[in-house]
């Protein structure tokens, strides 16, 4: 007979899905599925529209990352009229973007992720959020995560003009200057997101690294996969957010591609299941061999683990120090442990925070030469950023007058979907026996998507509108013994 239990609080995710386990007539994980029962469709609004309205458009996406989709959307449309920006409005658009992957990762990680490790993974639901992650750290670090993510958001909000759907890239530059005097405001900012996220690094250090317990959960091989990795890299191999190349790397950390965005089609595919929506990204000259890990298979991961994986080193120098500590601790590069996303994340913050420093001393970040007006006739275009979430790729083509004729997103969380399959069923074979199941095991089961911060509301668009976080687990025979539900 199934039964049916409620756990509160909610899922720490943005957007819906459910997660279908399997049990063999013994009581263990014959298999799991992460199961994204929404529509995806979104391509198809931008059909007909003005090509230079996307930008505006297809922030609508996600009310959580609206920059990276505006920023992608931004560059493809330089693509599509054949223009660049001007060097201020290249250094605007990477402020600007910067303050967004600081406060957007400082949110998964005092909000979504941390709960996991700041308060434990066993903890009751009611204390694994940001109010136990607050009685762990103290009240004053709570405030300046408040405080810290306030700042970074109100750097977007002047320069983009808002920091949910943004409107501040246009064809060729950007539509604000920066003054001189919120110049000066803003570095002072920027010094000050430095040191938090400094501050983060120890919290981590202190509650993580210095706990046995944790270092062998997160070393041990229930979330440990092996993949291709993909991400951004600027001329030296160096992690870039907004520009550069895909470099991708092989689980032994070769490189095995490199490429403008332009080329994408060349190197991804995506395969679909009949039981779910969201689509599964592989790389095309390997091949899709079904949810598998290893060299011979297709599967790659993106987001902050698999973005350092891929390239040497990072741009500023305190996280490299940082970047070259992590591999040192964990004893190999690429790093596959999937819980390690958290750590990586942490150190894309200080990078996000030095680069912004950087970009805030140079005084000419405040020329007001910030737009260079296209001329040549627009056609098609592909453009690409590193989302929160990991390589975020748009595709538009259009008429002669710049309206849309068709338009392709590969988004960050797709680009995870397979390896987060693969994380769930191997979690949930590792920890569930005998059909014995308990909050705190469930919880590690969710811990296997987490680390990846996925957003489906990016990933997946959703008619009529609303799908809790719904856990079934089958016995052998097919049938509902247990239903977890948000």
């Amino acid at each position: 007979m199934s039964r049916k239990i409620s756990i509160d609080p909610i899922t720490r995710l943005e957007g819906h899905g459910k997660i279908e386990i399997f049990l063999d007539d013994q009581g263990n994980v014959e298999n799991a599925y992460l199961q994204i029962p929404e529509l995806r469709g979104f391509e198809q609004f931008c059909v007909g529209r003005p090509v230079e309205e996307l930008p505006r458009i297809t922030p609508r996406i996600c009310g959580v990352c609206p920059m990276a989709h505006h920023m992608a959307s931004t560059k493809t449309v330089d693509a599509v009229y054949h223009t660049e920006p001007t060097e201020t409005a290249r250094k605007i658009r990477n402020l600007i973007y910067d303050a967004y992957i600081y406060e957007d990762h400082m949110l998964h990680f005092y909000f979504l992720g941390g709960p996991d490790f700041v308060v434990t993974p066993s903890a009751p639901p009611a204390e694994r959020n940001i109010l136990g992650v607050v009685g762990k750290v103290g009240l004053e670090t709570g405030k300046k995560v408040i405080e810290m993510r306030k700042k970074t958001r109100d750097i977007v909000i002047y320069l983009a003009g808002r920091i949910i759907h943004p409107v501040c890239g246009l064809p060729g530059g950007v539509s604000k200057a920066l003054p001189e005097e919120k110049r000066k405001e803003f570095l002072k900012w920027a010094k000050e997101a430095v040191e938090f996220a400094k501050e983060s690094i120890a919290i981590f250090n202190k509650i993580v690294l210095e706990n046995q317990q944790y270092v062998e959960l997160v070393t041990g091989d229930i979330y440990r996969h092996q993949t291709h990795y993909m991400g951004l890299v600027d001329e030296q191999n160096k992690v870039n957010f907004y520009d550069g190349k895909i470099r991708v790397v092989d689980p032994q950390g070769e490189q095995i591609a490199k490429f403008p965005v332009s080329d994408y089609l060349n190197y991804i595919s995506e395969h679909v299941e009949p039981w779910s929506y969201m689509k599964f990204p592989f790389l095309k000259k390997i091949g899709w061999k079904g949810f598998t890990d290893g060299s011979d298979s297709g599967i790659f991961r993106v987001a902050p683990l698999a973005r350092l994986n891929a390239a040497d080193g990072m741009a500023t120098p305190v996280a490299q120090e940082e970047y070259e500590r992590m591999y040192s601790i964990l004893g190999e590069k690429p790093a596959h442990y999937t819980l390690a996303f958290h750590w990586a994340r942490l150190i894309e913050v200080l990078y996000a925070a030095e680069h912004m420093v950087e970009l805030l001393k140079d005084k000419s970040i405040s020329n007001p030469d910030i737009r260079q007006i296209p001329t040549a006739t627009p056609d098609e275009g592909v453009g690409v950023t590193e989302a929160a979430r990991g390589t975020l790729i748009h595709h538009y083509k259009t008429d002669s007058n710049g309206i849309v004729t068709a338009a392709n997103l590969i988004v960050a969380t797709v680009g995870n979907s397979a390896a987060m399959s693969m994380s769930i069923a191997k979690a949930a074979k590792s920890l569930i026996k005998n059909g014995k199941v308990d909050q705190g095991l469930l919880n590690m089961v969710e811990m296997a998507f987490r680390p990846y911060d996925p957003c489906m509301a990016c990933a997946t668009h959703h008619l009529p509108g609303k799908m809790p976080l719904q856990i079934n687990i089958h016995s052998h025979t097919g049938e509902i013994e247990e239903s977890i539900q948000r």
